[in-house]
């Protein structure tokens, strides 16, 4: 399987395409209209192995992150979301009955960028200076952080995901369901793990818990997250 390469100036006009993507991969998201493109990862397709595989990304990434793109811009081509950002589209289709296909594939474009960024060889650790510093004062703690958001990815029924966000200046963790995302509860999402099952199904079977043990250890981009902290 090819690999995706990644440099500082790739990983920019990539995101741009996208809609204004940082260095340190916080999706800004989102700034330009359909048609909307599927971006780089931040690394090759092998750099999260052995929490995360190639076999993984290839479908991961390769076929359900590329799937939601495409189904997205059909459903918005010649309508008025086809002129709106991707967060746009998310905001603008949630609760909306006839709109439940199009918030589904937009949401997942959205998350699962998220994801990726959020990721990167040799993570994991414990964060530092606002980072922790916040997580101390509204956790109590990295470990008790740590705790809720293993509890809430862990518990999670079904699809969806768990999330460490913002909430008007206060860090939580909170999860969701399918493709909904703390976005369209005025939240900022710092975070997140994927807990759909093909996420990690192939690695690690029904051991959910391995894996997003895994992740929180190993692979967790801090600078990612405060990145997303100080926007």
């Amino acid at each position: 399987m090819q690999a995706h390469p990644f440099s500082r100036r790739n990983f920019l006009l990539a995101g741009a395409a996208l809609g204004a993507v940082t260095w340190l991969g916080a999706p800004a998201v989102a700034r330009a209209a359909s048609p909307h493109v599927l971006p780089p990862l931040p690394y090759p397709d092998n750099a999260l192995d052995p929490v995360i595989s190639a076999r993984t990304i290839g479908f991961h990434y390769g076929k359900h992150h590329q799937a939601y793109v495409d189904n997205l811009n059909k459903l918005v081509a010649g309508t008025p979301m086809a002129d709106m950002t991707l967060e746009q589209v998310i905001k603008t289709s949630s609760g909306v009955a006839d709109k439940v296909g199009v918030f589904n594939n937009a949401a997942q474009v959205w998350n699962h960028t998220f994801y990726w960024n959020g990721m990167r060889p040799k993570g994991g650790g414990q964060p530092s200076g606002e980072l922790a510093a916040r997580i101390e004062k509204d956790f109590g703690g990295y470990d008790a952080m740590r705790k809720e958001l293993f509890t809430a990815a862990s518990t999670q029924f079904g699809s969806g995901w768990a999330w460490l966000v913002d909430d008007a200046g206060k860090l939580k963790v909170v999860k969701t369901g399918n493709a909904e995302n703390p976005l369209t509860r005025g939240m900022k999402p710092l975070f997140t793990i994927d807990v759909w099952e093909h996420a990690y199904y192939l690695d690690h079977q029904n051991k959910r818990a391995d894996y997003i043990n895994a992740v929180l250890d190993k692979l967790v981009n801090w600078n990612f997250v405060a990145a997303n902290l100080a926007r």
